[in-house]
């Protein structure tokens, strides 16, 4: 996993470039905020890819485990991918809902994500 920085306004951004399935679980995203955390990041940027596919299943619950970690923890996160493949209308009104809060985005691309980071 590489973790590569992005600085905003003074702002420290982490984003993960990785293949790799990284958040399975709740567990997993503490474990990640608590690494991004200790090395001085203030907001992370995640892909689809790396996020485990359950979490795009709202029955699952756990979308809703793994952001209200990164809310409670108050670390704004980015996630980029091609969410319009998702046909679900309620994975489609949770990301419409969790982009209006702007503590969690799910965008297209880096610079979309880096752009709602600099507001």
């Amino acid at each position: 996993m590489e973790i590569k920085t992005h600085i905003i306004n003074n702002t420290k951004i982490a984003e993960i470039v990785t293949d790799e399935l990284i958040i399975q679980s709740a567990q997993d995203s503490l474990d990640l905020l608590g690494n991004i955390y200790y090395q001085g990041f203030d907001r992370l940027i995640i892909y689809e890819k790396n996020m485990t596919p359950d979490f795009f299943d709202l029955k699952t619950k756990i979308a809703g485990d793994i952001l209200q970690k990164f809310s409670n923890y108050r670390m704004p996160l980015a996630i980029i991918g091609d969410f319009k493949k998702y046909e679900s209308k309620s994975i489609k009104d949770f990301i419409f809902e969790s982009n209006k809060t702007r503590h969690i985005n799910f965008v297209a691309v880096l610079e979309e994500a880096l752009e709602n980071f600099s507001k």
